[in-house]
């Protein structure tokens, strides 16, 4: 089928018979999708091209209806649901407007690249395709009807230049005379009528018609005339034979309006330079966004500094009113007010003038800093492209202007080099700050004694180019140590910027209130409520914790106050820091806290449950995307003397934190936490205070208050204590009491109770019971309840158990002389926990395979695996795995016979090792033993 729609629409069928229609509404929905042929319309988009501003009651029925209606005359399969609108299924180029647009730019690229008769052909070819009106049957679709008469009337210009290119001078004068009259303000064909005059041998004809151009912009625009009209009067004056030469308009020497040239270097973008290029080769509207003091005018003046036409530059910044905006630009374009009018004519409004002055003009027009007037400007910016085909627009500001066929480029900080960073000066934030720190103190440079310093500096200042170059600035009167300590006042700190930025760049409160000063009393309710997220949020823990609905979250990252990473919203820390302070002056903060340690109470509630199920690894990945909030909110609680709700968030956070290997952070806050209890214990949380202390314990050592602690839980729960409430506290009792002095005794009431214990508790208590076998000396036995636990762990998916239970068939096989399966057991261990994710138990299953690949005599193996353990241990803090590979380390050293190494490690494990674990019983002997067999073979040398 073909499509047209330059004229009354009109759909010819496969045998070039016009298709019966319908109805003006059919004809409309049609016209509409024809224009973006094989390209889905939104259901708004289309109402209101149907309809104009008065769609009726039920718009979406009706719109369905007119659909069905056009399906049956096209057939089912041309019109295509998607749930963003619909799509014609057509190719361009059976749709005249689109064919129209390709053969008009392929003429326009001929013109240019000097072939005009190849270009006559072609455009010819285009403007033959027009019927009458563009969209008559669309009569809503008043911009893009414009939009596209403003291309034919380019086309035409083309036509006319290659026309005269090939000296058909004669026959165009009264086409041309005709189109003048038409459109009295565009000069193009000013210029192009004076060519054909001249080369019919009329110059005094061409010169009157410069004066009477002259005189119609002076009095209508205020303007002089362009450089197109202004080289054709200069050329007839001097009798030129290449008068006109040039296809293109607005020829001559490149204009750079209110580009001013820049006084410091540009620094780390140039990848944003070239995707900003890119884009606006491909989108004639481009928009830089981001929070204040990312350089986004910065890099749009680079950008524009590039580029190879004209370009002018409008600060919207101290335009106060939306109103005044095209007044900005038209002062830009150094477009001044009409001197005199006709009495019986108004003033032309400032858009209709600029529309005027920028018709068939190439240009890119840069509007910086819109946010303050992002309607206003958003307004303007659609005429101006809907009228000037070759105009671009490159803007600028905290959120996207929201136009149809818009292109946002964010523009993030600069890159920052990470904590472990051995070459920071390949980081361009760190290469900005050296370059302005140079520049204000002269013989600065980074070298290996300040660079982790000057990392640092901008990793707290989040990589913004503004913040650094102020901090780069204070180097003037303040050490650079100085200026690291006090960051945490950075809002103090910066506040000497340039005397003649604007005076929101002046220092960085100033940039960061400036966007505040623009949200809504909502939106500046819900940043100030979010700084109480100390890893981000998402959405709905956001509506959740600060009491306003998500849509007000989505308009803050509109707005650049924070933004997205992997589906949760964070601030930048500068941003959260002056929002934080907005919270303290509101009197809020102790209720906002209060509802982000209830919320993440209710969190580690649910999850606690499912970590111990085949669910684990998704649970895992919740919480370890909530951890830094969890652990805030256990700090708060406690800080706040909120004692039971630390106690019920600490406790039912202990799973995660052990499977995780997060040991020193979750002891401190425990140990925290005890220390605020001090001799209380509130009633009813005996099991979240025994959590409490056993969590305090984990990290190893501990003073004689712990251990009088330690004994109080014993004296609380029994070893055979089944948790009511805190279930992971049956695995952590026996690790650090063990069971009751009489080991039959507690096999008994083991295997009396296990059958009736829920899963996970029954899978335990097998395994606990086979550890006792074991102990009892009974390792068929044994045997068998480790293979019992090892199935009922895997028959519910839950990996840690089954890194426990494959463990201790690993000593089982050890302690048997069965070293190849020791070994294989411990590496199908190693597996599985490395699929879980949990660094102790993978420390712990590299010390077990070094344990058998040291019987095996494969020394090099085994040592690679305990220094890998002994490295992971000491990054989660788990004190008796370190100490296990530092015993295992001095084993190999023995057996090597370098016995000055041996003593080291073995004292070293000695010092490590916790003395009073149930769990580090075997470490301990095995580290006594092996300095005995060193002190043995010292005295024998």
């Amino acid at each position: 089928m073909r499509f047209q729609i330059l004229g009354p629409t009109i759909v010819l069928g496969e045998d070039g018979e016009q298709v019966a229609l319908g109805g003006p509404r059919v004809r409309a929905l049609l016209t509409l999708l024809a224009l973006h042929a094989g390209r889905i319309v939104g259901a708004e988009q289309l109402v209101a091209g149907m309809y104009g501003p008065r769609p009726p009651e039920g718009e979406a029925n009706a719109l369905q209806s007119q659909v069905s209606r056009l399906r049956r005359a096209l057939g089912r399969h041309r019109v295509e649901f998607h749930p963003a609108g619909y799509r014609l299924v057509a190719d361009p180029q059976d749709v005249d407007a689109c064919r129209f647009e390709l053969l008009a730019r392929a003429g326009g690229q001929a013109l240019a690249g000097g072939d005009p008769e190849q270009a006559a052909a072609l455009l010819r070819e285009a403007l033959d395709l027009w019927r009458g009106a563009p969209l008559a049957d669309a009569p809503h679709a008043v911009a893009a009807a414009t939009a596209l008469e403003e291309l034919r009337l380019s086309a035409t210009e083309d036509r006319v230049q290659a026309d005269l290119d090939l000296g058909r001078h004669r026959e165009l004068v009264a086409e041309l005379s005709r189109l003048a009259a038409a459109h009295p303000l565009r000069e193009r064909l000013r210029a192009q009528l004076m060519r054909a005059l001249y080369g019919s041998g009329r110059q005094a004809e061409a010169l009157t018609i410069y004066d009477e151009a002259r005189k119609l912009l002076d009095d209508e625009l205020g303007v002089e005339p362009g450089a197109e009209l202004a080289a054709a009067h200069l050329a007839v004056l001097r009798a030129d034979p290449a008068l006109g030469a040039s296809a293109a308009p607005a020829t001559g020497q490149r204009s750079r309006q209110g580009l001013r040239a820049q006084l410091t270097s540009f620094v780390g973008r140039a990848d944003e330079l070239q995707q900003v290029a890119a884009r606006l080769r491909e989108h004639r509207l481009v928009t830089l966004i981001g929070p204040g003091g990312a350089g986004k005018t910065r890099l749009a003046i680079e950008v524009a500094g590039q580029e190879g036409g004209d370009v002018c530059f409008v600060p919207l910044a101290l335009v106060s009113d939306g109103a005044d905006v095209p007044a900005a630009v038209l002062a830009a374009l150094d477009i001044r007010d009409a001197v005199t009018h006709a009495s019986d004519r108004p003033a032309v409004e400032p858009a209709t003038r600029l529309v005027t002055a920028l018709a068939g003009r190439r240009l890119l027009l840069v509007l910086d800093n819109c946010e303050h007037l992002i309607a206003a400007t958003a307004e303007l910016t659609d005429l101006l492209l809907a009228s000037s085909p070759w105009l671009r627009v490159l803007a600028t500001g905290r959120e996207a202007l929201g136009i149809t066929g818009e292109s946002i480029l964010p523009v993030a900080p600069l890159r920052l080099p990470p904590p472990e960073s051995g070459d920071p000066l390949s980081y361009p934030a760190v290469r900005l700050f050296a370059d302005r720190a140079a520049a204000v103190a002269p013989g600065f440079a980074i070298d290996a004694g300040n660079a982790a310093q000057v990392a640092s500096i901008c990793r707290a200042l989040d990589g913004l180019p503004l913040a650094i170059e102020l901090a780069a600035a204070r180097l003037r009167t303040l050490p650079l140590d100085d200026i690291a300590a006090r960051l945490d006042d950075r809002f103090r700190l910066l506040t000497r910027g340039s005397r003649t930025a604007l005076p929101r760049h002046q220092t960085l409160r100033a940039v960061v209130a400036w966007s505040w000063d623009l949200l809504d009393e909502n939106e500046q309710r819900l940043a100030r409520r979010l700084t109480v997220f100390v890893g981000g949020a998402r959405p709905e823990a956001a509506e959740q914790v600060c009491g306003l609905p998500e849509e007000v979250l989505f308009s803050l990252a509109e707005k650049s106050l924070v933004h997205v990473v992997d589906g949760r919203y964070r601030m930048l820390d500068t941003i959260r820091a002056f929002c934080a302070e907005r919270l303290a002056e509101s009197g809020e903060v102790e209720a906002i806290r209060d509802a982000h340690a209830g919320y993440y109470l209710d969190l580690v509630v649910e999850a606690d449950p499912w970590l111990r199920t085949s669910e684990q690894l998704e649970w895992l990945a919740r919480l370890d995307e909530e951890s830094d909030d969890v652990n805030a909110a256990v700090r708060w609680a406690t800080e706040a003397g909120r004692l039971e709700l630390a106690l019920r968030l600490l406790a039912y956070s202990a799973c995660y934190w052990w499977m995780r290997g997060h040991r020193i952070t979750s002891a401190g806050l425990a140990a925290g936490l005890l220390a605020a209890l001090g001799s209380r214990r509130p009633p009813d949380l005996d099991e979240e205070y025994v959590m409490c202390v056993l969590v305090t314990a984990w990290a190893g050592g501990g003073d004689d208050e712990l251990r009088e602690r330690l004994a109080e839980v014993r004296w609380l729960v029994s070893w055979d204590h089944l948790p009511v409430r805190v279930e992971f506290m049956m695995m952590l009792l026996s690790m650090f009491t063990g069971p009751p002095g009489d080991l039959q005794e507690a096999y008994d009431e083991i295997v009396r109770i296990v059958d009736g214990l829920p899963p996970w508790q029954a899978a335990l208590s097998n395994g606990g019971a086979a550890f006792v076998l074991q102990a009892l000396g009974r390792p068929e036995e044994s045997l068998a309840r480790f293979e019992m636990s090892l199935a009922a762990f895997k028959a519910i998916g839950e990996r840690w158990g089954t890194t426990l239970v494959l463990s201790g068939l690993c000593e089982l096989h050890h302690e048997r002389g069965d070293y190849d399966t020791a070994y294989a057991l411990a590496d199908e261990a190693l597996t599985v926990a490395r699929e879980l994710g949990a660094t102790t138990e993978i420390a712990e299953c590299l010390c077990r395979r070094g344990d058998a690949l040291i019987c095996m005599d494969t020394m090099d193996a085994a040592q690679a695996d305990y220094v890998l353990a002994a490295e992971m241990s000491r990054r989660t803090g788990s004190m008796d795995t370190l100490a296990w590979a530092h015993l295992g380390l001095g084993e190999v050293a023995l057996r090597r016979g370098d016995l000055d190494e041996a003593q080291a490690l073995l004292t070293q494990a000695r010092a490590e090792c916790p003395d009073d674990w149930y769990s580090t019983e075997d470490t301990r002997t095995r580290i006594a033993a092996g300095l005995a067999e060193l002190s043995r073979l010292v005295s024998e040398r």
